[in-house]
């Protein structure tokens, strides 16, 4: 296996939409952040400190050959090209932190890219299992086989009254931080999400754009997470954020159907428009075709569409990102040239799907 395969495959195995409620919940995540014992926590690490901590989990590496870590590969930063990492992070195969400040920054990926362990990120070791749909206890099950399977091999930073140390507070105890990413367009057309983001917040939850922190609800997705995980089991943390996504989810199909029942001429007007700009456009930025994506995707849930697959959308939110573009142009291009690229990847795409 190589760079190039992760790289090139743009639909991981994540993205297949095969997962519970997987018409709203896109993913489901587990992150467990991790810290070695005897090493500097990386918020005060030298260069040469972060050379020993990723030396020291290479090492290791072999013997981490069990299900589900058997064929894991390993890949280094500092040996990936910008555009490389860009793409990584578009795959949410690793974090935005890790591609641009992380000092001898790595990652461990399974073949199907369900596991990306991030090396020498906010802590020295972040495990995230990514799955379809509203799957978050099968992932922390997951996610605690490679723990397990790791610490095996490490010594973990560890104290009996705190639990796990990280280098954010917020992380101390279980480090576990559990997220859904959802399509929610029927609560942003119905004005609902403006006011369900306080209550969400007011729960010990928080609510991010699609690359997480700091980042835009393109296409109307958002990421729902816990803020806290101290004093809170692994349990009581998924317990929690699976009944308030439960609740969204109920809302968003009630939002949906209140639509349909109330502007279903409109509806249907905005979801057909959207397939025929992505059908016809020939200039597109990422904003606008985000949001063309949601309303057929919407279209698609709703049954207004029959001939187009979701796992189709999916996969065009990927394509269609700007390291994605240039990395199948094979180099840097100008704004307007990954618009005019953008549309035309788009338009072909779904012809082969409309006449397959």
């Amino acid at each position: 296996m190589s760079i190039e395969k992760f790289l090139n495959q743009s639909l991981s195995n994540w993205m297949n939409g095969e997962g519970p409620h997987s018409d709203i919940v896109l993913t489901s995540r587990i992150r467990l952040a991790r810290n070695l014992k005897d090493f500097l926590f990386p918020t005060v690490f030298s260069q040469e400190d972060s050379k020993r901590v990723l030396e020291y989990i290479e090492k290791i590496i072999p013997f981490l050959n069990e299900y589900p870590l058997k064929n894991i590969e390993l890949l280094k930063m500092d040996q990936l090209q910008e555009l490389q990492k860009q793409v990584l992070v578009e795959k949410h195969l690793i974090s935005p932190n890790l591609a641009k400040e992380s000092l001898n920054g790595a990652c461990l990926l399974s073949e199907n890219e369900n596991i990306s362990i991030m090396i020498n990120e906010e802590d020295h070791i972040r495990i995230q299992v990514l799955l379809s749909g509203l799957q978050l206890e099968r992932a922390l099950e997951i996610a605690n086989m490679v723990d397990d399977q790791i610490e095996k091999q490490v010594d973990y930073a560890y104290n009996e009254v705190y639990g796990y140390l990280t280098s954010c507070p917020t992380n101390v105890g279980t480090g576990l931080r559990a997220s859904v990413m959802m399509h929610l367009p029927g609560l942003v057309m119905t004005q609902q999400m403006s006011q369900l983001i306080p209550s969400i917040n007011q729960l010990g939850l928080v609510v991010r754009g699609i690359y997480g922190e700091g980042s835009e609800a393109l296409g109307n997705i958002f990421q729902i997470s816990n803020q806290i995980t101290l004093g809170k089991s692994e349990q009581d943390v998924l317990f929690d954020l699976n009944g308030v996504v439960e609740q969204i989810i109920s809302q968003e199909r009630a939002a949906r159907e209140t639509i349909r029942k109330t502007s279903e001429v409109q509806l249907e007007d905005k979801v057909f428009r959207s397939l025929g700009v992505l059908t016809n456009c020939r200039i597109i930025e990422s904003k606008e075709a985000a949001q063309c994506l949601s309303d057929v995707r919407m279209g698609i849930d709703m049954g207004y569409i029959k001939n187009i697959s979701k796992t189709i959308l999916n996969e065009l939110m990927i394509l269609t990102q700007p390291g994605f573009l240039q990395q199948y142009a094979g180099g840097p291009l100008r704004p307007f040239d990954r618009d005019v690229r953008r549309a035309k990847l788009i338009r072909e795409r779904l012809f082969l799907e409309r006449n397959k």
